[in-house]
């Protein structure tokens, strides 16, 4: 059984605003997004997190916001490989606007499963089942968005079909235990 979970996506890069696809590559946050790490930090100061791990993505945008809304416990943060966004192969760096003949009208999910080189949901799946399940007792999880829709769909009882079904805000953390979702803003 999954644990309470704090999920957060990172805060707005310029990527983001650009439309670019990011996987393993990296851009800064933006003012915005700085501001949307600060706001998270604002929604934990009301939150009990005695005895939580707190976990980020290695990846630079998550360990930016993690410094951010975490600041009190980032003595605590450790990284885990298995929170980083999923791979998107060739498409790595590339507009979104570009690849859209490559997608499924109306679903920019699709570009993520469809991606030359990429991980595609199955193995995101995989490695975000194995990491829910080493977790011994609640936890703070810094990652991205569709590994965030990843693990939340799967430590609500659910999976791949439920992806487009997850919202995906930053500046936001959704709280998750007995498999119901709660966004906190």
């Amino acid at each position: 059984m999954v644990r309470e979970l704090y999920v957060l996506r990172h805060g707005e890069t310029e990527w983001n605003v650009e439309g670019r696809m990011q996987g393993a590559l990296d851009s800064a946050l933006t003012p915005r997004g700085r501001a949307q790490a600060q706001r998270q930090a604002e929604i934990f100061q009301s939150l009990d997190l005695e005895g939580a791990d707190i976990f980020s993505s290695p990846q630079g945008r998550a360990i930016e916001t993690a410094k951010i809304a975490l600041a009190v416990h980032m003595p605590d943060l450790r990284t885990d490989d298995r929170l980083r966004e999923i791979g998107v192969g060739a498409w790595a760096g590339r507009l979104r606007c570009d690849l859209e003949p490559y997608g499924e009208a109306g679903s920019s999910l699709a570009l993520y499963e469809n991606a030359p080189g990429g991980e595609g949901f199955a193995r995101l799946a995989l490695r975000c089942a194995a990491f829910l399940a080493d977790l011994r007792k609640p936890a703070v999880i810094v990652t991205h968005g569709i590994t965030s829709r990843m693990l939340r769909a799967i430590a609500m009882g659910g999976g791949i079909d439920d992806l487009a079904k997850m919202p995906c805000g930053q500046g936001v953390v959704y709280h998750i235990k007995n498999a119901v979702q709660k966004r906190l803003d």
